[in-house]
């Protein structure tokens, strides 16, 4: 006898079944919801991008470009990349379709994303963002604004313990002096860091400001700051930022160790956490990239976006309880010829209607229709017979108050439309 393998999903790619998809809808609904009230308009990029657009975009030297991407020559023998983040798609499509031409650029996106990591809980090798761009927009008062949607997004959604944490990574000039400061300190010190910091000292030092090696982070204690590196315009400008989130009563932290993991980061740099989480304590991220624009062939363009990782949101809601299971207005039971070809017509009138149904097509005894009906959630049964069928009828069911009394079909749809 032959016996065939079962097939399994690739490691770190997650199914996402019926039972657990309530709350990523009820999560995406609330974002959309969102969106729409803050003018903030929906934009969908392709999953798979040429190479170049990221290595030019994020940076060659992070370690998403040089370790993580899924990379591969299509028949074309063209260098392709199953997109690790939405901003450089976003940025893409938006030059290429002159968007940026129309004025400023209020956009977000949802969707998958793909990083070749080790896979634990709340981090999947393909993994769901969303996120949100202003492209055009150079005031701090859109840091503000950008930040302020996150904040209450997250707060709707019922997310708790929420905490800001805030930094300035000030301009490109900031960066490279503040760059030579850290690199000529940390090399005197070279055998005090860990390996992967030793590794990142020439390649992209700032990151070694966000290792979660212990050790580093203590040396790093007595490290210089970037904040002594802003220049007086970079100073004041985050000034007004955190000025802004006072007047909104956003709460913050400045952390002068917080950078983000990709090159375009400059100024505002912000991560919104969760202590739910414990360490996977992140749950939103994002800052000010002023130069991307221009770095993937468009003009000089001030910008400004965040993203969500929804696989931690949903840990979060599911923790606190938040998502209901979708349960059907009405289950639908019958048997018999007659009264099965009535029941197929009566779901579609009361789905036109707007009511949500769920058609048994089992043909199974009354007896365990009912209790899957029972077990569907729905409030109401109707049920079908070949009586009820012959005489036009059907019973309708409280499964709530365990009620029932017969009706004539077209009464029902008057009083569930």
């Amino acid at each position: 006898m032959w016996f065939v393998e079962k097939l399994q999903s690739l490691r770190g790619m997650v199914d996402l079944l019926p039972q657990q998809m309530g709350v990523w809808q009820q999560l995406e609904a609330t974002a959309r919801c969102h969106f729409q009230r803050a003018a903030v308009a929906e934009i969908r990029t392709p999953i798979l991008e040429a190479t170049e657009l990221f290595a030019r975009g994020i940076g060659e030297a992070t370690d998403v470009v040089g370790k993580e991407m899924y990379t591969f020559l299509d028949r074309g023998e063209r260098s392709c990349t199953l997109r690790p983040e939405g901003t450089a798609s976003v940025v893409r499509a938006a030059i290429q379709h002159g968007l940026l031409n129309q004025g400023p650029q209020r956009l977000w996106y949802g969707g998958p994303m793909f990083r070749y990591e080790r896979p634990q809980a709340g981090r999947q090798r393909q993994f769901h963002q969303i996120g949100l761009e202003f492209l055009g927009f150079a005031d701090a008062r859109s840091d503000v604004e950008a930040i302020a949607i996150a904040w209450d997004l997250l707060a709707d959604l019922g997310v708790q313990e929420l905490a800001l944490e805030l930094n300035s990574l000030g301009s490109a000039d900031d960066r490279a002096l503040y760059r030579q400061q850290l690199v000529a300190w940390l090399e005197q010190r070279r055998d005090q860091l860990d390996p992967d910091s030793q590794d990142r000292l020439a390649r992209n030092p700032l990151r070694i400001l966000d290792s979660k090696n212990p050790t580093t982070q203590a040396l790093l204690q007595d490290a210089p700051t970037l904040a002594a590196a802003l220049a007086p315009e970079s100073r004041e400008r985050f000034e007004r930022v955190q000025e802004g989130l006072t007047a909104l009563e956003i709460p913050f932290q400045l952390n002068p160790r917080l950078v983000r993991g990709l090159d375009y980061y400059s100024h505002t740099a912000f991560e919104i956490t969760s202590s739910q989480l414990g360490a996977q304590a992140t749950v939103c991220g994002g800052g000010r990239y002023n130069s991307l624009v221009e770095q993937l062939g468009g003009a000089p363009t001030p910008a400004i976006g965040w993203a969500l990782g929804v696989e931690r949101l949903v840990m979060l809601l599911a923790q606190v309880g938040e998502s209901q299971a979708t349960a059907p207005d009405i289950y639908v039971v019958s048997r018999g010829g007659l009264a099965e070809g009535q029941a197929l017509v009566l779901a579609r009138q009361l789905r036109r209607s707007g009511r949500a149904v769920e058609l048994d097509l089992s043909g199974s005894a009354f007896g365990k229709q009912l209790k899957r009906a029972d077990r569907s959630g729905a409030r109401w049964a109707v049920v079908i017979g070949e009586d009820e069928a012959l005489l036009g009828q059907v019973i309708v069911k409280n499964l709530q108050e365990q009620t029932e009394q017969p009706m004539a079909a077209a009464e029902l749809l008057s009083q569930f439309a």
